[in-house]
């Protein structure tokens, strides 16, 4: 129900001019950036907040980023001081503690004022390649927030118009790549000064107030919007959990647990039976769980509704202070996003048996966060290179998972092998799908992918922050787990396994190997049609070996299903 003094047409207007305008600001980002991280990967988000530090409106971008957003904007500008703002400004913040995320993540926050009134907000976040720290890519096994990068509180980046070029000097003497991070800085300036030109025009055309009063009515109309869908689904209470493998500093394994509760058109999340904080980087912030938790939530609803605060006020969380997913300071972050990633599939599991039209097994269920740095023996420079690696989607109950993707809270792209090669040192010995990674099912798991990364030339620093070795993506209604991932160094050779979370000095000429999980499958195995597993066999996607153990489908030399074989074997099977 709209109130009668806002016209609904206005208001569609509006709602899709502040999309727009966060639209164009991701553009102009991604479009400016250096780093591949950024403008290839798209490893950033952009939002609009109202002068309360609401958000108005955000690009479809990361929904890491852009949750986050909600609570590092208001702490921002509480410490720093919005009366200390003046127009053309720019704070930036990265202080996990500050209730931000991990470090890599840099958020720029910049007013947008018009005719002398505050309006509101620009904001953005991006994923920089290095922030210093103990390993090229700021991704190393610490044990606090220290030893992961540069802190940064809030501080004032941009002065009217103009980056601050002592600030700018000193954060560039503590990274690894600040050729490339100056460029990203100055990508995230143009985009926030481009919000503030098209938000001062919406207000001249249809005044300040106008512009607030609708801003307020599209996050009234948001709140009522999640209200009604969640009255609309039954009562009950559910409960899951996962185990990640460990924090890199112990093998012990670390129990996410959910539970969630509907009950009369309100839902709760309970996050108090997860593990207290650990030694490791595998810790989440409050905000970072708080991501996880809302893309649960958002998947749940109609994809017309928009995301304001007024879904936001519907992301309702429990936690205890000082556990992995409400960590404390002085606590390491860097994997805080596998841990808000688990969180997120965990919630999923949980609300399985209530949704089961709509919730899929398990994904890949990582970030997989890769890094990498050395001298360039070309130039003699440094550098350092980061990116994610892709994998399985879950089945579903209509239809199989997608192979190599980020899926859920993940949601960034793949990096083109020749891009890297292009501007790094670096080969690839291989990129492909995994055969048989996916778990069996009437509807087939996602492949995992495998990516051989192979330095000639030179010694490298090679980073992982990852997961999903030890406990394997889950499956649905008799479906079968998703194959775990694998990270070998010289995988042809010796093949020496690591763990999941692992920082290794290659020498000139050895391979690395990062292999990633396949989805869960859906439903039995020998209900699957054979033809479909003749067409996987033939596709490479399912070994006949595979196609027989788990599916009992023979395929014939040639790839052609062989029926008589196929029903005697299902018959055995049976």
């Amino acid at each position: 129900m709209i109130d009668r003094d806002v016209d609904p047409i206005r208001l569609e207007v509006v709602k899709n001019a502040l999309l727009a305008v966060t639209d164009e600001m991701s553009g102009a980002l991604r479009r400016s950036a250096y780093s591949t991280n950024i403008k290839t990967r798209g490893d950033f988000s952009c939002a609009l907040l109202d002068a309360t530090g609401q958000v108005v409106a955000q690009s479809f971008s990361q929904p890491t980023h852009l949750g986050s957003l909600v609570h590092s904007v208001p702490s921002a500008l509480r410490e720093f001081g919005a009366d200390r703002l003046a127009p053309g400004d720019g704070i930036i913040m990265n202080d996990a503690h500050r209730s931000a995320v991990h470090l890599n993540d840099i958020a720029l926050i910049s007013p947008v004022d018009v005719g002398g009134q505050r309006v509101g907000y620009a904001a953005n976040v991006a994923h920089h390649v290095d922030v210093g720290g103990s390993t090229p890519g700021s991704l190393g096994i610490n044990t606090e927030i220290y030893q992961e990068g540069l802190v940064l509180p809030p501080v004032r980046l941009v002065r009217d118009g103009e980056i601050d070029e002592d600030l700018a000097r000193l954060v560039a003497a503590n990274i690894r790549s600040p050729r490339e991070s100056m460029g990203d800085f100055r990508a995230q300036v143009a985009a926030n000064q481009l919000a503030n030109r098209r938000i001062d025009e919406l207000c001249r055309r249809y005044g300040v107030a106008e512009m607030e009063r609708y801003m307020d009515a599209l996050i009234e109309y948001s709140d009522r919007r999640v209200a009604a869908a969640l009255r609309e689904i039954p009562d009950g209470t559910f409960s899951a959990e996962d185990f990640l493998d460990d924090d890199g500093i112990t093998t012990d394994p670390i129990r996410i647990a959910v539970t969630v509760t509907l009950r009369e058109g309100r839902v709760e999340f309970d996050l108090t039976g997860c593990d207290p904080q650990v030694r490791g980087p595998m810790n989440a912030t409050a905000p970072m769980a708080y991501s996880g938790i809302a893309f649960v939530l958002r998947a749940l609803l109609r994809a017309d509704i928009p995301v304001n605060g007024g879904f936001y006020r519907h992301v309702r969380i429990t936690s205890r202070p000082g556990t992995v997913v409400d960590a404390l300071h002085p606590a390491a972050v860097a994997g805080g996003w596998e841990v808000a990633f688990r969180l997120a599939e965990t919630a999923f599991l949980a609300l399985s048996p209530a949704f089961p039209d709509l919730i899929p097994a398990a994904t890949k269920g990582i970030i997989c966060n890769v890094s990498f740095g050395g001298r360039n023996p070309t130039d003699g420079e440094y550098y350092a290179f980061y990116e994610t690696i892709a994998g399985g989607y879950g089945a579903h109950r209509v239809q199989d998972g997608m192979d190599g993707v980020q899926p859920h809270i993940h949601n960034t792209e793949n990096a083109p092998i020749e891009e890297i090669e292009l501007h790094y040192p670096v080969r690839f010995e291989r990129f492909a799908l995994i055969p048989d990674s996916g778990g069996a099912g009437r509807h087939r798991g996602g492949l995992g992918v495998r990516r051989d990364y192979w330095f000639d030339g030179h010694e490298a620093t090679f980073s992982i922050i990852s997961d999903r070795a030890e406990f394997a993506p889950w499956g649905v209604d008799g479906g079968g787990p998703g194959r775990k991932a694998h990270y070998i160094v010289d995988p042809d050779g010796l093949a020496r396994p690591l763990g999941s979370k692992a920082t290794v000095r290659l020498s000139p000429g050895e391979v690395i190997s990062v292999q990633t999980p396949g989805g869960g499958g859906y439903g039995d195995p020998l209900t699957r049609d054979p033809e479909h597993v003749a067409r996987d066999v033939r596709l490479g996607k399912v070994s006949p070996e595979a196609a027989e153990s788990l599916y009992g489908v023979i395929v014939d030399a040639d790839g052609a299903l062989n029926p008589e074989a196929t029903a005697r074997r299902r018959g055995e099977e049976r």
